[in-house]
């Protein structure tokens, strides 16, 4: 057990996020803590804690001059193992690399090789590719999936993107995915097709799962 007799501050951030962002990050924390399972603290997930399963909860608004502070605080007893601050985040790595076109393009690579999501373009720049494959981490984990072949939701996530992942068949009959941001543009796809509706969606849950923490790999 570590030693309690004093305080230390074993991780710290600040950002500015709208509200849509905010839903994200505290659905996120709620969905874990459902679960029982370590709950992600900083926007790459690499730092997480696994509160018991009761806890104290205290929840205090202060108003200092014209500004007012939402302050929501958690506690318990630490236990073994109740944080991690150098937690592996994903399985995948964003790839940023130059085509044969002299075109910039990101891939997301699973650690088992294979290329689970990509962008639907390329870019003039490497910088315009990674603000790219930066769009996908931030709204691919809290976008609604909807089925093209029925024109309706599969998950609703409310407020919790700028963007909707879509299900599709194509002319082939092989299932995709592709994430559409609200301005229209498609900011990543499956970059392969599936043989069932099924496979597609466990394809787009994986990088759902992967992309928010995967570490990005420039080449030259």
């Amino acid at each position: 057990m570590p030693d309690t007799n004093q305080d230390e501050s074993l991780h710290e951030s600040s950002a500015t996020r709208s509200r849509n962002g905010l839903a994200t990050f505290f659905r996120r924390l709620s969905r874990r803590l459902a679960r029982g399972e370590p709950v992600p603290v900083d926007e790459e997930q690499t730092v997480t804690v696994t509160p018991p399963e009761e806890s104290d909860l205290d929840v205090e608004i202060e108003r200092d001059g014209d500004q007012l502070r939402l302050d929501i605080a958690v506690e318990w007893e630490e236990g073994e193992d109740d944080i991690e601050t150098d937690v592996v985040a994903s399985k995948a790595t964003f790839e940023v690399y130059r085509d044969n076109a002299d075109q910039w393009r990101w891939r997301l690579v699973h650690r088992n090789g294979n290329i689970i999501a990509d962008g639907s373009e390329g870019y003039a720049s490497k910088q315009k590719a990674t603000q790219g494959l930066k769009s996908v981490k931030r709204n691919v984990a809290g976008a609604n999936i909807v089925d093209q072949s029925k024109d309706e939701p599969v998950e609703t996530d409310p407020a919790g993107s700028n963007a909707t992942a879509e299900l599709f068949a194509d002319k082939a009959a092989k299932w995709r995915w592709r994430l559409v941001h609200d301005n229209g543009n498609i900011i990543a796809d499956s970059g392969q097709g599936y043989s069932s509706k099924q496979k597609a969606k466990q394809g787009l849950q994986s990088v759902k799962t992967n992309a928010p923490g995967a570490p990005v790999e420039t080449s030259d």
